[in-house]
């Protein structure tokens, strides 16, 4: 029997899946929230580790719960020798994404508690690899350099400690803040793919390394994670602020994508960019890389003219990019940093779905033949 007609969501756009207080895209107002909280307020104000725990718990900590976090955190930070080894012995010709999403499988096979469905493991799982991620993806970062891998220092914040396990250098007090609010920006976004991704995995009751591994998995793509590597080739193509309408009118004319405008969610534009384009200005003025960001800006103006009518302006992924390239990052280490930031929404949605968990089970439209059909065999086909 056929099945009966039925709407199909493809990409399960508009589809609601679960309920959420962790956080929420408002597309039309142009609006980020963490439990409450407008991204801009937590930008101004916050640092990655507070945001975290907002995420995590529901509020932002008091003094004492704050320490008692950061504390929790340090005492997993440091990398076991044979997963420096792993690292060193992959990264130089695998891709940063694929470096990180094995050296987390890894890690959760080194854990006897991995098989445990109980709530309380699987958020020690969460907090052992939110704390151990500035350490991957630094040592990541130097090895595929052939750098050796620079042990975290439990003094220095979250974002420091990244940019330190980076490049061996503390960084100053504006760099640190750069980073910090990139790792706030990117923290959470809602139902996105590769959440969704770590939802349908911790609905399995499988572990968290296994719902963060399916999440890296899916932030790889280009069409997620890997759109701040394309923005940034995109802008470098252009190369000079009075070459950006030429380029662009003849990209659009080709019907190519425009990495960096435009979001599936966002109609507005997206208050992460709105942030970012002040850093963006500052770091590449600083560093030297100032005609990136006046290119950037002149293609802003050109695509909102000929697009903002329909909605598209720049995201995130458009200033991110010139961002991390102006903090020394090689491209490809930019999904990497989306990441170590990510891991907040990941782990903290995935703690609360399996509070209320209920196996994810879609159906699919058929849309073959009816049948049924006569079986011939192999010598008569």
């Amino acid at each position: 029997m056929m099945q009966a007609d039925t709407e199909v969501h493809k990409g399960l756009e508009g589809v609601i899946v679960t309920e959420s207080s962790v956080g929420f895209v408002d597309g039309q107002a142009g609006r980020l929230v963490y439990r409450g909280y407008n991204i801009e307020t937590l930008a101004d104000n916050s640092n990655y580790e507070e945001v975290a725990y907002l995420l995590l718990y529901g509020h932002l900590p008091n003094a004492k719960e704050f320490e008692n976090f950061r504390a929790r955190l340090r005492t997993t930070m440091d990398l076991n020798a044979d997963v420096v080894a792993l690292i060193k012995s992959i990264a130089p010709k695998a891709h940063p994404m694929s470096v990180l999403r094995t050296v987390v499988s890894f890690i959760g096979a080194q854990d006897q508690k991995s098989n445990s469905t109980d709530l309380r493991d699987q958020e020690e799982m969460s907090l052992k690899l939110m704390s151990k991620l500035p350490a991957i993806v630094g040592t990541i970062s130097r090895a595929s350099k052939g750098q050796d891998a620079i042990k975290p220092d439990p003094e220095l914040s979250y974002a420091a400690n990244f940019l330190y396990c980076s490049t061996g250098k503390r960084p100053d007090k504006e760099h640190e803040k750069i980073m910090d609010t990139c790792l706030i920006l990117h923290a959470d976004h809602g139902s996105n793919a590769s959440t969704f991704s770590a939802l349908v995995t911790i609905s399995t009751l499988a572990d968290m390394y296994s719902a963060v591994t399916s999440a890296i998995s899916t932030l790889k793509g280009p069409l997620h994670g890997g759109a701040n590597e394309l923005a940034l080739e995109t802008i470098k193509k252009v190369a000079k602020p009075e070459n950006a309408e030429h380029v662009l009118s003849e990209m659009l004319a080709k019907k190519e994508k425009i990495m960096g405008f435009g979001h599936r969610v966002y109609k507005v534009y997206d208050p992460r960019a709105r942030i970012l384009k002040k850093y963006a200005e500052s770091v590449t003025r600083r560093n030297g890389k100032e005609d990136l960001f006046r290119t950037a800006e002149q293609m802003e103006k050109v695509m909102i003219s000929k697009l903002g009518e329909k909605g598209i302006f720049p995201n995130v992924d458009f200033y991110s990019g010139m961002v991390y390239d102006s903090l020394g990052f090689d491209s490809r280490m930019f999904t990497p940093i989306f990441a170590l930031a990510r891991i907040a929404g990941w782990t903290a949605r995935s703690l609360e779905y399996i509070r209320d968990n209920k196996l994810f089970r879609p159906k699919a439209k058929y849309i073959g033949e009816a049948g049924p059909k006569e079986y011939v065999g192999i010598q008569k086909r």
